[in-house]
This record gives structure tokens, sequence and C-alpha cells, in this order.
């Protein structure tokens, strides 16, 4: 379980501005605690309220069937994904900017929601003519362009399902997913840019594919006009085909429950596992928790700053907002080229007024100095927001401060790829923030921090953090692999979503959300598996056994520490530990890179041979071990790898 300081449960609260207040759609605690009462008397009668935001072909009658822990929302209703977000807007206003875009070189793209709709039409018309049919699975492996954004909507568009892959993994993570969603069309670009560097997505893809013969197209976008090889008969390139079709394409009427899309997590076990997400109330929750946490209005220029390859990207760059009629800026690059003022540049150069970005980011933003920030004007700023994990309140003080100038409120996000959107989360204009605290759950989200007996912990003791009832946008299962669903979030605690994390409810009933308690690590807020790292780990030639734990990190929240011993005519050097660094970036990909690797004779194990991780993870982050050793084979492992590692601190 995770340790905790139990003296930040003693933050002051910060109270809204008073003129955001004035303003906001819930303007008080004691509105949203009457909204908070009417959700969770009347469950079904306030989320049938909030699905009148969507635009249903045929409207639902009945708002939950719920078999646990099987949810099925407003099934009989039929709407298609892509209407919301694109068509009704059109008609609306069909010149308001829809994406601002901005490539790491300084080029710009702005897209009207005209021009949105017309490119969704062209690429939903592109995908049929590839044999794209309702149902299937297409893999999106993109960097951050609007065709990425272009590409889900045409999916949803036309009933199929996307899986989009992070750009920064590799080829056997790239064709892990594509095998377990069965995927026979990838849309890839032939490369993307970071850091002035060329990403050579399409030279990754290929080496994916060689094991994904189910695979019959790919859909390729021409981005670094790099030369690409070329598979004749399968590969298309996006300006040829897309571009040439038909920019009318009538949205389909699909019912609620239709699949929308899978995205994969880590897991414990290695194998990444598919989130399945479906149609009407994993929309609904997204539009309704856009518009509620970031107190969305008309003339906002809103900016998410996550990559959409991870759910962050999905529910609030594409789906929330857009369904909303938000304009929305989309940047490609890293937030430090070419300087390190990069993002405080495009909220002056674009006005932006909502800014979400996570707290990893935010902890670098403040290791680098306010001097960056001071070049630019962000008057324009009303509303910060953080995600990924827990913010620190040194992090959080210092964004509301220096960037928000005191006078924007700061929503600190607590969500997961499972629950789809937001469940946790200050109300801006009517939360006291607390540094470091998610607050209080949103209207119709019954949080609870329990035993694993289900007892409720009092106030400031550890306990599970879990949620109590379904909500509309939650996960429907792991693709594949219902049991898994069954056992890893609804048998650990009976009847109760157990999210997997640690928190801790305050005297005014505040969660604090303290991080992981499985054997996931959370590298810059991306979850990665231990279990898929050790795999990597003991793939290169010289490691015959390895043990993956994470240690605190200022910036990135955790970072990766590995122990691993070597086998027979191998030796630790410098050089070794810099290529098995190199060898767990190229398998997973670079944001899997170790931040230390040590090396021993032997690694701390019971009597049973299971490595004992909980030892390791404490000598990771203290240096020493304190804690129970009396299960160990063999105490002089551990004794060794304590004194190598007071060695190196002297």
């Amino acid at each position: 379980m995770a340790e905790f300081d139990p003296h930040v449960l003693e933050e002051k609260a910060v109270l809204p501005p008073v003129e955001f207040s004035r303003h906001a759609r819930v303007r008080s605690l004691e509105e949203y605690r009457a909204l908070y009462q009417r959700a969770q008397e009347d469950p079904a009668g306030f989320w049938s309220e909030q699905a009148e935001l969507l635009h249903w072909f045929t409207p639902p009658t009945e708002v939950l069937v719920w078999n646990p822990p099987h949810a099925r929302w407003f099934h009989d209703g039929t709407l298609n994904v892509s209407y919301n977000c694109l068509d009704r807007h059109v008609q609306l206003h069909p010149k308001k900017p829809a994406l601002l875009w901005e490539a790491e070189d300084g080029k710009r793209l702005a897209l009207t929601y005209t021009d949105l709709y017309e490119k969704t039409c062209r690429c939903a018309n592109a995908l049929k003519k590839l044999g794209v049919k309702s149902g299937d699975c297409v893999t999106i492996y993109m960097p951050m362009i609007p065709e990425l954004a272009v590409a889900m909507l045409a999916c949803a568009r036309i009933g199929a399902m996307h899986s989009v892959v992070f750009g920064g993994f590799s080829a056997p993570a790239l064709s892990d997913r594509m095998l377990d969603a069965k995927s026979r069309v990838l849309i890839t670009a032939d490369g993307g840019y970071r850091r002035g560097r060329i990403i050579p997505l399409k030279e990754t893809a290929d080496s994916a594919l060689e094991k994904c013969p189910g695979v019959e197209k790919v859909l390729v976008v021409r981005r670094t006009g790099e030369k690409v090889n070329w598979n004749e008969g399968r590969d298309v390139w996006w300006h040829e085909l897309v571009d040439a079709s038909s920019s009318l394409a009538p949205a389909e009427p699909f019912p609620a429950e239709h699949p929308l899309f899978i995205l994969y997590t880590s897991g414990t076990t290695g194998k990444p596992k598919g989130v399945l997400h479906t149609s009407a109330g994993y929309l609904m929750q997204c539009m309704w928790s856009t518009r509620m946490v970031f107190d969305l209005r008309e003339e906002d220029v809103y900016w998410c700053t996550a990559d959409i390859g991870w759910v962050t990207g999905h529910s609030y760059i594409v789906y929330g907002p857009l369904a909303s009629g938000a304009t929305v800026v989309m940047y490609e690059g890293a937030p430090d080229y070419p300087g390190r003022d990069r993002f405080w540049q495009i909220i002056g150069r674009y006005k932006v007024s909502i800014f979400y970005s996570s707290a990893t980011a935010v902890r670098a933003f403040m290791s680098w100095g306010n001097a960056y920030l001071e070049k630019h004007d962000l008057s324009s700023l009303r509303l910060l927001g953080t995600v990924g994990e827990p913010i620190n309140p040194a992090a959080w003080k210092w964004y509301h401060a220096i960037v928000g100038k005191g006078r924007c409120p700061i929503v600190d996000t607590w969500w997961q790829t499972e629950t789809g959107s937001i469940l946790i989360s200050p109300l801006p204009g009517a939360t006291p923030a607390k540094a470091g605290s998610a607050t209080l759950p949103l209207p119709g989200v019954i949080a609870r921090v329990l035993r694993m007996n289900g007892e409720e912990v009092p106030p400031g003791e550890t306990g599970y953090l879990v949620i109590e009832q379904p909500w509309p946008s939650m996960m429907r299962t792991i693709y594949g692999d219902d049991e898994r669903y069954r056992r890893d979030y609804w048998n650990r605690i009976p009847g109760k979503y157990f999210t997997g994390d640690a928190a801790q409810r305050d005297q005014d009933g505040y969660i604090w959300v303290l991080g992981r308690v499985d054997d996931v690590i959370k590298v810059a807020g991306h979850r990665l598996s231990s279990m898929e790292i050790e795999s990597a780990l003991v793939s290169h030639a010289a490691v015959a056994e390895a043990a993956v734990v994470s240690r605190p990190d200022d910036i990135k929240g955790e970072a990766i520490v590995v122990f691993c011993t070597l086998r027979s005519g191998h030796e630790a050097s410098e050089e070794l530990r810099v290529l098995v660094c190199e060898h767990v970036a190229s398998v997973i990909g670079t944001i899997a890179r170790p931040a230390e690797v040590r090396f021993a004779d032997l690694l701390p194990k019971t009597r049973s041979g299971k490595i004992m991780r909980r030892l390791l993870r404490e000598l990771a982050q203290k240096g020493s071990v304190s804690g129970d050793t009396t299960t160990l084979e063999d105490f002089s492992s551990i004794e060794k790898l304590a004194q190598e590692i007071g060695h190196d601190e002297e």
C-alpha cells in the first residue's frame, strides 16, 4: 500500500474566484451538493436528463440494464457518434473552428466544423472501399496530426471500432495489439516529428505487420515526405484514396451499446488488456463532464495537451469537446521544442482559455523556472486542469500562482482508461480546491475508500478507492477476456468497481488518491506493466532474470528501476547498462526506458521462489530495507544490493 504524508490533509481550501463562480454552470458548493443528492436519489432520472445532450435517431426508453458486472446504458436508443461530434454543429455553426492544429515546425492549420465533417466523410467512404464494415476493428498508429482525429470519427461514422496505438510504441507492442483486436486494416503515416527528429512510423508498422498476416490493407498519410518501403496491393496512400473520395457519407444509426473503440492499457500480467468502450453512455458522459468540469462556454479555446494514443486524448481532445461543439487546439510536438516556452507561446498565439495538461508536465514546467512564462501573454487563461496522476501540493501551488496568476481555478481530475471519463474532480465555480486532492466525486458517481473486507476506512486512513454503482462511460469488458474483467475489477471487493488505487478521505470528505496498489508503474501519467517490462528485459541475450519496481520521480511521478541477474559469460558494465535500457525502449517504446539498471548476483526470493518486489521497491525508494524479511530464502542477496546502493550514494 502506498505511503502518505498525513500533513497534506491539513491543506487549506482555496475558494473559487468570485467572478468565475458568478458565471459558472455550478456556482456554489451548496448547488453541487443539491445536484449530487438528486443524482444519488434518482440516478435513472438524472442520467436520462443528461442523455438529452445527445442527438438520437431513436430516443431511448430505458436508462440502465444492470446485470453485475455488465451494464447496458440507453440500450434501446440509436445514434451515431460522428454525427454528434460533427453534423449537428455544421448545421448550427458551419464556420466555427473545430481544430486549430500546430505542427512542431510551426506550420498551422485551422479546420472548421464543415472542413472536419467533409474530411471525415471522405475517410469513411475510403474505409468502406478498403472493405471495412460495421463491427470491424481498425488499428490507428499515427502522430498527432488532424488525420488521426479524422480517422477515429470516420470509424465511428460507419460503425467500425478503432484501436489507437500510441505512436511511441514499438513494433512488438503494435503487433500484439493488432493481433488481439483482429484488425484487418491499419492506418499510419510515413513518419512523425518529435524534437526535430523524424519518427519512422511506417518502418515500425512494416516490422509489426510481419507478425500480422490478417492485416490486409495499410492506409498511409504522407506527413514527412521521407521515402518509405511500399507493399503494392497492401499499402495505399491517404492522399490518393481519401482525398479522392466523396465528401458525403450519411451517418448511419447504431444501437447505443454498439462498440466504439478498444484502447489497450497495461495490466499486471504483461499482456496488454483491451478496454472496450461503447457508444452512447461513453459519449454522453464525456460531453457532460467536459461541460461541467471545464465549465465550457461557446467562446472558449480549449487545449488538452495529451496524445490521442492515450485515453485522455480520446475523451478530452476528440469526443467530449467535439460533441460539445468546442474549438480545440491540437499540437504535434514536445513541450520543450524548440524551446521550453513552446506551450506558453501556443497559449498566447491561440488565446487558449482552458488548459488541461498532465501533473508530470506541470512539475517539468516548475523545474524549468518562471522566466519561460514571463515572455508570453497568458491573460486569456481562465481555467487550468491536471490529469495522469496526483499532483503534489507544491506543483499545484506553483501552477495556481504562476501560470494562473491566482485567478484560474484548477481542476485536478481523477479517472482511468476503464472509467472512460472524469469521475472525481472539483467543479471550478463550486468546489473549494485543496492542493493535491481530486476533491469530490461528480454527481452520479458514488466513490468510497474501503478495506478489502468492504468496510469504509475512517478519515486519514489509507484504503482502496472503489466506485459503488455503474456510470454511463464505464468500460463494458476486456476485449476477448470477460473473465479477466470480472476478476480484476469486480471480484476484489465483491459488487464494487475496484480502481486499483490507494486513497484516503479527509474530514471534509475530500478524496486524496495515493497511487497504484498493483504492479503497474505510472510513468509521466502512462501506465506500464512491470511484467511487460520484465519480459522485454529477459529477451536481452545478457539478462537471465529481472525484477522491475518504481521509485518516486520529481518530474515523471514514478521512474522505472530494474534489478537483474546476468547470464554466464556476461559481466556488469556501464556499457551493458546502456544496452539494456536501449533494448527495453526498442521492445516497448521510449516511455518504458529504465531510469536505473542494477545488476545483482541473486535477486531476493521467498522459499517458494517468488521474487520479493516489495523489498526491492523499498530498496529503490529508500536505499535500505526495514520491512519483514523472514520469508527470504537468502538474506545476503538483499544485503549485497543495499551495500552497493550505499556505495553509489557515497
